[in-house]
């Protein structure tokens, strides 16, 4: 009798852990609560990292459960619910953020941002590519509001920093250092960004290998001007910037994932490196893009140049 009531236990398992988040929510609650769920939500969106999946929309699809605690009266009042459109929004809102390689990535922050909503308590997020194979590939996590909700209560806003392009003769200028104390002691993070060095690139006739490869150009030569300088370090993505931005590092920035990973890749190529600097401080939100050496690329922010020959900075 208890090996068939161990055999039960295990086939109820197996049942749940393929169930709809719904069930499995039901399952795990310890108390009574109210659950609102959004079901089979498909959407078409690039994601993944191998190779072969860049460049490709393919299908995938949500199933959301998030439990809330209870209101009482609510009167009819769509405002005093947590309303579905919230559970939809988080998942557009992560999706447009950045090209996501990893389905634990997007499922981690749709959960997160979920719980940002007071009512929340705990949500169940599952995600499948349907597009990968005649099967669906997918993950499921819960997460508590517990933590998660804190931590987003108490997030510190990401600083404007300022973004300064230096072309190559200006990376070999004596007053590069002085330009550094320079800017450092104005009241925003500084991100400098450059192009590649003056020698000639691999060339390749594939337009994806060619991008790649002139955009590694430019992370060699951000790091050959680090190495100049150790206040300096090479940055490459968005959560290493949030960091080092708010901890007063100076970062250069290396490209190849950023762009790689845009929703929409800018359209510029990475031999024009200075649009390219632009294209990234109007990506970050920068409050200020500062040209030395270089004629200044159109650019909706506001925009300053120096010759790169004086020792003073605009």
């Amino acid at each position: 009798m208890l090996i068939d009531g161990t055999r039960a236990q295990m086939t109820d398992e197996i049942r749940l852990a393929f169930a709809h988040p719904s069930e499995r929510a039901e399952a795990s609650s310890q108390t009574p609560c109210d659950r609102i769920s959004l079901r089979d939500y498909v959407v078409q969106v690039e994601i993944g990292a191998f190779q072969q999946e860049r460049g490709h929309l393919q299908r995938v699809r949500f199933n959301v459960v998030v439990e809330v605690s209870p209101l009482g009266v609510i009167d009819d009042d769509v405002d005093r619910i947590l309303s579905y459109d919230k559970v939809t929004e988080a998942i557009g809102i992560e999706l447009e953020a950045e090209r996501i390689n990893l389905l634990e990535t997007l499922a981690a922050r749709v959960a997160e941002r979920i719980l940002l909503e007071p009512q929340a308590e705990r949500v169940f997020v599952r995600i499948e590519k349907l597009d990968r194979g005649p099967f669906s590939l997918g993950v499921e996590i819960m997460r508590a509001r517990e933590g998660v909700a804190r931590a987003g209560q108490t997030h510190v806003e990401t600083p404007h920093p300022r973004v300064v392009y230096l072309s190559n003769d200006t990376m070999q200028s004596p007053h590069f250092s002085a330009w550094i104390d320079q800017l450092v002691d104005r009241a925003a993070p500084l991100i400098i960004c450059v192009g590649p060095a003056d020698v000639p690139a691999p060339q390749s006739q594939n337009a994806l290998a060619q991008r790649r490869i002139d955009l590694l150009a430019i992370e060699q030569n951000a790091w050959a001007l680090a190495s100049r300088d150790s206040r300096c370090m090479v940055v490459g993505t968005r959560t290493e910037l949030d960091w080092a931005m708010k901890n007063g590092q100076i970062c250069i920035w290396a490209p190849s994932k950023i762009v790689l990973d845009a929703v929409e890749s800018p359209s510029v190529s990475p031999r024009d490196a200075a649009r390219l600097a632009a294209w990234f401080a109007q990506e970050i939100t920068a409050k200020e893009l500062l040209v030395i050496g270089a004629p200044a690329p159109d650019s909706d922010l506001p925009t300053r140049m120096s010759d790169g020959q004086s020792k003073v900075l605009l």
